[in-house]
C-alpha cells in the first residue's frame, strides 16, 4: 500500500509528533511505502509582521497549500492521505485537494482543536467546553484560549466555523481516528458524523521486556505545564504523611517554578531529572513502584500510560476523560479525583504502602498492554481503517 502522511510539527514536541514517526516507521517496517510532507510550525517565528497577518487567513483557506497538496497527491498517486496535525500552516484547503484528486482521508484526532479554539478544553486551569457545539466559538475568542491572544484565537475559531459551515469536516474527511471512547463521544457530541469515527489507540513503539513487578520510587513522566497537573502533584507530595521516593522527569513552561517549589517545600525526597529520552523514560519506568498522571484536562491518551503499562506498571491517574477509560479503579491502577490534592495524596501513600497490591496490578497492567497497545495490534488497527477509507464512495 502506498500512504501519503502529512503534519505539522509543533514548535514544542509533544506526543503528536512522536505517534506521527512512530506510526510512519510502522508502516515502512511492514513494507509499506510511505511518502512525507511535513510543515514546522517554528517557520512562523521567522515571518515578518506582514506575513504573520496574511497567515491569519491561509489558516482558513491556503491557495498555495492547496495547490501543492494537489500536486504532491497526483505524482504520488497514495491509495490514501493520512493526515495528523494540520494547524496552523497546512490548512484545511488540503482535504479539498485530495478530495479534488479522489484520494481518500483519514485524519487522526490528536486534540480538540476542531471543537475548540485552544484544542484542549481547558481555561484558568479548569475544564472548559463553552465553545462546545457552538457555531461559533465566540467564548475562547473572548478568552484568547489559543496562545493568550484574542487575535490568535479569532484565527483559529474563524476557521472552525468557516469550515463547519462549509461541511469540510462533515464532507472531505472519510474517517476519522479518535484515541479513546470518551473522546470519540466528544467529538460526535461536537458535530462530527458518528459513522466516521473510529477508535484506535496510541501504542508502545518497542516491546519493552518485563524485569519484574514493583519498584523503588514514584514516577511522573511528561511536560512541565498546566494542563498536565504538575502543579496538584507537588502540593500532594507536600501533603504526604510519610516522605515517598520521586523522580520527575520531564521539560516545560514550569520547569523553574516546579524546582523553586520543590526546595521551598523541603521535598528531599523528590529527584527533579529534567528531560530524558525515551529510552531512559522506559529504564525509570522499570524501576518505578507507580506512574502518577494527574492531569487537570481531558487527555486523550498519554503515551506514558501505555508505556507504563508495556513495563508492568500500574498508574496513579486523574478520573477524568479517557484516562477514567484507560486506567481501571482497583485493576491497573488507581483513580482520585482531578485536581484534589489531598485525594492525590492519599492515593500516592496507599500505593506505597500496598507493594504486594501494586505488583497483581502491574501484572494486569502488562496483560493491558498486551492486549491493546503492541505494534502488532496497532498496526492490524491502522490496517482495517485505511482498507475502510479506501472501499468508502468517493468524497467530492
Amino acid at each position: 500500500m502506498k500512504i501519503l502522511v502529512i503534519h505539522c510539527h509543533y514548535q514544542r514536541r509533544g506526543g503528536e509528533d512522536s505517534v506521527f514517526e512512530m506510526e510512519i516507521q510502522l508502516l515502512r517496517d511492514a513494507g509499506h511505502e510511505v511518502i512525507v510532507h511535513t510543515r514546522d510550525n517554528s517557520e512562523i517565528r521567522e515571518l515578518s509582521g506582514v506575513r504573520k497577518l496574511k497567515l491569519i487567513s491561509q489558516v482558513i483557506w491556503s491557495s498555495d497549500v492547496h495547490e501543492g497538496i494537489l500536486e504532491l497527491v497526483r505524482r504520488a498517486s497514495p491509495d490514501v492521505v493520512h493526515f495528523h496535525n494540520t494547524f496552523p500552516l497546512i490548512s484545511p484547503s488540503a482535504y479539498y485537494a485530495c478530495a479534488e484528486a479522489g484520494v481518500p482521508v483519514v485524519q487522526t484526532l490528536h486534540n480538540y482543536r476542531l471543537l475548540c479554539p485552544g484544542a484542549a478544553f481547558l481555561r484558568d486551569g479548569k475544564v472548559c467546553e463553552s465553545c462546545l457545539g457552538r457555531a461559533v466559538p465566540w467564548p475562547g475568542v473572548l478568552h484568547g484560549c489559543y496562545q493568550g491572544s484574542r487575535a490568535a484565537t479569532l484565527a483559529a475559531a474563524t476557521m472552525l466555523s468557516v469550515h463547519r459551515s462549509a461541511g469540510t469536516w462533515r464532507n472531505k474527511v472519510n474517517l476519522y481516528i479518535a484515541l479513546s471512547e470518551f473522546s470519540r463521544r466528544k467529538f460526535i457530541e461536537g458535530g462530527l458524523p458518528a459513522e466516521r469515527i473510529v477508535v484506535k489507540s496510541n501504542f508502545v513503539a518497542d516491546r519493552p521486556a518485563r524485569q519484574g513487578f514493583g519498584g523503588d520510587y514514584g514516577l511522573w513522566v511528561g511536560r512541565f505545564s498546566e494542563e498536565k497537573g504538575i502543579r496538584v502533584l507537588i502540593a500532594a507530595l507536600g501533603e504526604l504523611s510519610c516522605p515517598v521516593p520521586f523522580k520527575l522527569a520531564g521539560a516545560g513552561p514550569l520547569f523553574e517554578e516546579t524546582a523553586s517549589e520543590i526546595g521551598l517545600r523541603k521535598l528531599n525526597n523528590v529527584d527533579l531529572l529534567g528531560a530524558v529520552s525515551p529510552r531512559e523514560v522506559i529504564g525509570l519506568m522499570h524501576g518505578a513502584r507507580f506512574v502518577v498522571v494527574p492531569s487537570v484536562c481531558f487527555e486523550n491518551f498519554p503515551l506514558v500510560i501505555a508505556e507504563a503499562f508495556a513495563c508492568g506498571v500500574p498508574v496513579v491517574a486523574s478520573k477524568i476523560g479517557a484516562l477514567a477509560e484507560i486506567v481501571e479503579d482497583g485493576v491497573t491502577g488507581l483513580h482520585f479525583n482531578p485536581g484534589d490534592v489531598r485525594d492525590l495524596a492519599a492515593n500516592v501513600e496507599w500505593a506505597w504502602t500496598h507493594p504486594k497490591v501494586l505488583e497483581e496490578m502491574g501484572r494486569a497492567a502488562r496483560s493491558e498492554y498486551e492486549a491493546k497497545y503492541t505494534r502488532e495490534r496497532n498496526y492490524d488497527l491502522l490496517m482495517q481503517i485505511y482498507k475502510t477509507a479506501i472501499t468508502q464512495e468517493a468524497l467530492k
